[in-house]
């Protein structure tokens, strides 16, 4: 809204439209975690990012486009995996903690997860806008979930074999 507007309607005691889930444009993220803990996600309709926190997770909303990352197979494990392995789209907006082993209770989001062979990043690396020219490219991974753009998720999804995701995959989690 322009200012001169947002001031006026403030002025009057209006308050200026906010913006609606069903207006939003989904938006795409890239999320880091061990091949092993990505198979497992998957199978149980999840995400999990942070060594289980909840706020990177209160970031996506229900229909965002997410992709993992796993560039290597075990946690602490030194084989490398260097590949997308999972992509789905965030199916609601419920962030939940979940009981595990020993008093672990990571936050979670149920995600409809599709099927795809993984694709391995080192082709990609020229062209993602995330990597492209840098030579740490791994360094933005690090911070465990972040925002891509559009042309990135298009991009790795297509070398994926699939298309951006639509609003029926929304909803369809665990």
């Amino acid at each position: 809204m322009p200012r001169h507007l947002h001031e006026t309607t403030t002025a009057l005691g209006l308050h200026p439209p906010r913006e609606t889930p069903a207006a939003r444009e989904p938006r795409h993220w890239i999320a880091v975690a061990c091949a092993d803990h990505v198979r497992r996600g998957i199978a149980e309709g999840v995400m999990q990012v942070c060594h289980g926190k909840a706020g990177p997770l209160r970031r996506l909303n229900a229909g965002d486009a997410v992709v993992y990352y796993s560039p290597v197979i075990a946690f602490r494990g030194s084989e490398r995996c260097q590949a997308f392995t999972a992509f789905g789209t965030v199916a609601d907006d419920a962030v939940y903690q979940a009981d595990m082993d020993e008093g672990f209770r990571p936050w979670r989001r149920a995600v409809a997860w599709r099927e795809a062979a993984p694709v391995p990043i080192p082709p990609l690396l020229d062209r993602l806008d995330l990597t492209r020219g840098r030579r740490a490219w791994g360094y933005p991974f690090r911070f465990g979930l972040l925002e891509a753009t559009g042309h990135d998720m298009g991009l790795i999804l297509a070398a994926a074999g699939l298309g951006m995701p639509g609003p029926d995959l929304v909803g369809t989690g665990p």
